[in-house]
């Protein structure tokens, strides 16, 4: 399908908000919002943002990527993902705005944009938005990390060639091994006495599965094998009652990336992430 590309500027807070909005002919009932986290801009790693937002709209998918404020082109102080529920409010407005047609807007959203979705929804309980595309959600706290490098670095390293390579040689080191280790033991310890004496953990992470829990609409979870903040997020998933269940629920779809990085760095990995997105976009 032909598609057109055009820059667009839109208001947020008093400050001017830069996006490339991908439209196909004829009048999309669906529209894409891209929302960039980390200490990047509209184009993402690898390119990835660029490649998805054109791979969709010549599905016939409105796509939306933009800047927030304070990052690329926009402009503004930078700002936390935390803080940019209000960002992702304006590009929805701006995206109907130039796309009357779109009845369904989805969110779209690798690492801690994944969250930022999530806050957003559970802030604004925007109706406009009826689906969520959430890659490798970020849940890191020293706590997440230390449990998944003991539970999937740790043991994956004794299956690993080169682990037992080096301990039949004799050029394995024991000593730093068991210090990292350790430490990490010593860090889980210390945070479950925390919070038995009555600590709480952060904000960010309580919110996210109650608003996961109360989102009316459906939700694609695709999840890199080989990424850590991915074994975070299960991990969380599994061991926190604040998330009991909601990954079963029938209105979410798991899509595991075999082999995968955290910003799927090959091109046969974005396709992955691409196919899926697509499939579940046009549905059974």
């Amino acid at each position: 399908m032909i598609y057109r590309e055009e820059a667009i500027q839109f208001a947020c807070c008093g400050e001017s908000l830069l996006g490339i909005l991908a439209l196909p002919e004829g009048n999309p009932e669906t529209g894409v919002i891209v929302v960039v986290g980390g200490p990047q801009y509209r184009i993402g790693s690898h390119r990835q943002f660029l490649l998805l937002s054109r791979t969709l709209a010549a599905a016939g998918f409105a796509c939306l990527r933009f800047d927030q404020r304070g990052m690329g082109d926009s402009s503004g102080a930078v700002r936390d993902f935390e803080q940019i529920g209000d960002d992702i409010g304006a590009a929805v407005s701006a995206l109907l705005a130039r796309a009357p047609g779109v009845r369904r807007v989805v969110l779209w959203g690798l690492c801690d944009a994944a969250s930022a979705i999530l806050l957003y929804c559970h802030a604004t309980r925007d109706s406009r938005v009826t689906g969520l595309v959430l890659l490798n959600p970020w849940v890191r706290s020293e706590i997440s990390l230390a449990r998944a490098q003991i539970k999937h670095y740790y043991g994956q390293r004794l299956f690993s060639a080169e682990f037992w390579f080096k301990l039949v040689t004799g050029k394995f080191d024991w000593g730093q091994s068991a210090n990292g280790l350790l430490a990490r033991i010593k860090l889980l310890m210390a945070a479950a006495a925390s919070l038995s004496e009555g600590d709480t953990p952060d904000s960010f992470r309580d919110v996210m599965p109650q608003a996961l829990r109360d989102f009316p609409g459906e939700v694609l979870l695709i999840l890199s094998e080989q990424d850590t903040t991915a074994q975070e997020f299960l991990d969380c998933a599994e061991r926190d009652a604040a998330w009991s269940g909601i990954l079963h629920r029938s209105s979410i779809l798991r899509c595991d990336i075999p082999g995968a990085d955290h910003t799927f760095s090959s091109a046969a990995w974005r396709a992955r992430v691409e196919q899926a997105t697509l499939a579940w976009l046009k549905g059974p």
